[in-house]
């Protein structure tokens, strides 16, 4: 394995955990502490994403992707398209 495989998969390692601590704020709510911890699912939900930058921003540096930060208009447009799609679901009755 390569050292780029290698942080190719720690990004999606970090991926998964994003993912999975999202979950669990969903499941038991943001403001919720998890036995033994001692932040709340809000506060590890940014502990994760830290996590996910710092290795793309890590493969980055090494010359294998892009810049990882984004753009302020390409967090305007993401912010659009989510919008559209928002009404679309509150529409059609499965958002609130």
């Amino acid at each position: 394995m390569t050292e780029t495989e290698h942080l190719f998969l720690c990004l999606a390692e970090e991926c998964d955990e994003v993912g999975q601590r999202v979950m669990k704020a969903l499941r038991f709510g943001l403001a919720e502490v998890q036995a033994g911890q001692p932040l709340t699912n809000a506060e590890r939900i940014v502990e994760e994403l830290h996590d996910l930058i710092a290795v793309a921003r890590i493969l980055h540096n090494h010359g294998d992707i892009g810049n990882p930060i984004p753009a302020a208009e390409t967090v305007a447009a993401k912010e659009a398209k989510i919008t559209k799609y928002m009404a679309i679901a509150r529409r059609e009755g499965v958002l609130a």
